[in-house]
């Protein structure tokens, strides 16, 4: 049963970025609470009234935005957080994960957090087949981060390739199989 459990989605600057509003939508409808953690890269692609509108719930953007009420924002969300779900995640939030790099709100919630952490990689297939990149994953994967691997389909440069976000439905089944 999922009913009531917290899921911190953190969206990135990715072409695919369009699909976190459907898996927003598809948590919702199997019962989990949806809190949305922009990187500032994201903003740049879709404002955070969508996501708020999508999820019902406050959307995160900046590390230093000024709170409502005095709280230590990624500290909160990380320790409130039953998982967090990274779709679609950039080659460059890997890297900083993978580095330990803390610089925006997302990736100081992924050091925060207890919580397991399911990574949705989307990134043309040159960024994803990248040495550096697969060894950031291989790192992640033995210090117990979960995958959703990205399939092969229509990439944004117009080649077909490995580096699609996975189906909203496969996504969201890993999330209910972690979770329980």
């Amino acid at each position: 049963m999922v009913k009531g459990k917290n899921i911190i989605l953190g969206v990135t600057a990715s072409i695919a970025i369009y699909k976190a509003c459907d898996i927003i939508r598809r948590l919702r409808s199997e019962g989990f609470s949806v809190t949305v953690v922009l990187t500032p890269e994201a903003e740049e692609f879709i404002k955070p009234v969508l996501f708020q509108g999508l999820s019902g719930n406050k959307v995160y953007c900046g590390l230093f935005d000024g709170p409502e009420a005095w709280e230590i924002e990624h500290v909160s969300l990380a320790e409130n957080a039953d998982l967090v779900l990274i779709a679609p995640a950039t080659a460059n939030i890997i890297g900083k994960i993978a580095s330990g790099i803390c610089d925006d709100l997302l990736t100081c919630v992924c050091c925060a957090t207890k919580a397991p952490i399911l990574i949705s990689p989307a990134m043309n297939e040159n960024m994803f087949k990248n040495r550096i990149t697969q060894d950031n994953i291989k790192k992640l994967k033995s210090l117990g981060f979960r995958f959703v691997e990205p399939i092969k389909g229509r990439l944004a440069c117009g080649k077909v390739g490995v580096g699609c976000l996975a189906e909203v439905e496969d996504i969201v089944k890993e999330v209910k199989r972690v979770i329980k």
